[in-house]
């Protein structure tokens, strides 16, 4: 017996004609709400209807963004460098770099890639993901750049085991991979990047400088020594006395005197990456902040030249931004190099380098900010016996160190210009040769320069002279002729 009969059925075009007035009135009914519900309210309700009728998972899931605020994310950078050890045969994609003096190849995840950890029996699930950011402000026309993150799931009820125990233990085990492959980089602005304009980018830093190689004066080379073991031997003590962990180093003399060379020096000594700071590149006092905060501990921050870009308020750009668009103050600088921003990183040098000490703001060199100056001279004696065995592998005394000794007293020569004079010959007497010729030819120029001076000192003196013996008589002419006007006046017979 049938529960329905065939008459009762409706037919196909009936069903149709239903479905084809249903899907129209959804239709109507939501560009209606599209028109009068404003778009916050019906996000509102969706997220509350999915909420609503969503099954709930045991899982929990941690995003780890690859920036926190305006600093960087420690938990990002470990994360990105603990998971390359975990790449397994089930990974489709990974990136692959190597810089050219580099030992092992750096092994990345890319985007959208997952793979799985275990810790004590845990089952962690992680994945990289990488979104465009969207403008917030449509009048910005710098573009933003991507979003960057990991996501880490595992079950909701080993979270506290998973906080507590498991990402400590990433961080360490990153630290100890990057103290393993420790390779000193060197960071500089790049102005096109699409992250507020400008952003860090590293390459390797290979400089062979060190203080055994440089030539300057011993007691200056083991002074700086000294005070860079000191500095970085006294965290507590900074903590103690209520100041940030950080040290000013003000590196002045001629060009070519090794203030360079003495920055990779120091970077080499210590182990600390180098961030070389151009300030023309940088226009408000909120952009120099965001790449201060950029900055690691342990680093050392170099601003070459400061003399020329210390008048910040007053640069002119060629690149076309108006003089209103220009915010970036020397009080801005100061206040992240002593003030309250500079408590934000532990264990930091900041070096200014300049070729014209007189030229700088006295509230640049005053201690706390500048603490120790370091006078990059002329060529020493000394200086010389140090480049003559890297250059010519001298150890020994040689027959012309006598006179090159007599003439590096009496002439101003750079390290950098008798370095260049010792690479142009491997034969050590033709090599030492050409040196002397140098330095005479330098003294003589100077000596020149010197005899010149004097005439024009002795001309200027003698011009002083005649001017003072011809204002003398010219004195002496008009007293003469008021005292005849004053004899004149009392007896008129007399003329």
């Amino acid at each position: 017996m049938n529960l329905f009969s065939t008459r009762e059925m409706p037919s196909p075009s009936s069903l149709f004609s239903a479905y084809a007035s249903m899907a129209a009135s959804i239709m109507l009914f939501r560009s209606m709400a599209n028109e009068l519900i404003p778009q916050p309210v019906r996000g509102y309700v969706l997220s509350a209807i999915k909420y609503v009728f969503k099954t709930h998972s045991p899982k929990l899931t941690l995003v780890i963004e690859e920036s926190s605020g305006m600093s960087r994310n420690q938990v990002y950078e470990a994360a990105e460098v603990y998971l390359c050890t975990k790449i397994s045969s089930n990974t489709e994609r990974i990136r692959v770099s190597k810089s050219p003096k580099g030992k092992n190849l750096t092994i990345r995840l890319e985007k959208g890639e997952k793979l799985v950890d275990f810790y004590e029996g845990i089952e962690l699930k992680w994945k990289f993901l990488c979104t465009d950011s969207k403008q917030n402000n449509p009048n910005d026309p710098s573009p933003r750049s991507e979003k960057r993150y990991f996501e880490l799931t595992f079950h909701m009820m080993h979270k506290e085991k998973v906080l507590g125990c498991y990402v400590p233990y990433v961080l360490e085990r990153a630290d100890a991979m990057k103290d393993e492959e420790r390779v000193l980089k060197m960071y500089t602005l790049n102005a096109n990047y699409p992250y507020n304009g400008i952003k860090w980018e590293s390459i390797n830093l290979e400089h062979p400088a060190t203080f055994e190689t440089l030539a300057m004066d011993q007691e200056l080379k083991n002074a700086v020594i000294d005070d860079l073991n000191r500095f970085v031997k006294r965290k507590e003590f900074y903590k103690k006395v209520g100041r940030a962990w950080k040290r000013g180093y003000l590196l002045y003399g001629p060009p070519g005197t090794g203030k360079s060379s003495l920055v990779a020096a120091m970077a080499n000594y210590l182990k600390f990456d180098v961030y070389d700071l151009q300030l023309a590149n940088v226009l408000r006092d909120s952009d120099l902040r965001k790449l201060l905060l950029g900055t690691a501990n342990r680093s050392i921050l170099v601003i070459e030249d400061i003399d020329c870009t210390v008048d910040l308020p007053d640069r002119r750009h060629t690149d076309g931004k108006k003089q209103h668009d220009v915010q970036l103050t020397l009080s801005g600088l100061l206040n992240f190099i002593d003030g309250l921003w500079s408590s934000c990183g532990d264990e930091r040098i900041i070096i200014f380098t300049t070729n014209h000490k007189d030229r700088l703001d006295p509230a640049l060199l005053r201690p706390g900010r500048m603490d120790m100056h370091i006078h990059m001279s002329y060529c020493t004696y000394h200086g010389f016996k140090l480049l003559a065995s890297n250059y010519l592998d001298i150890h020994n005394h040689h027959h012309l160190y006598g006179e090159i000794q007599d003439l590096l007293k009496e002439t101003e020569v750079t390290p950098a210009h008798v370095a260049e004079e010792l690479m142009k010959s491997e034969d050590v007497d033709t090599a030492l040769e050409g040196l002397v010729k140098l330095l005479k030819r330098k003294k003589l120029e100077g000596d020149e320069c010197e005899a010149e001076a004097e005439k024009k000192t002795a001309a200027k003196r003698q011009k002083t002279g005649n001017q003072q013996k011809k204002s003398v008589r010219n004195n002496r002419r008009i007293a003469t002729k008021r005292s005849s006007k004053r004899l004149s006046a009392r007896n008129p017979n007399l003329y």
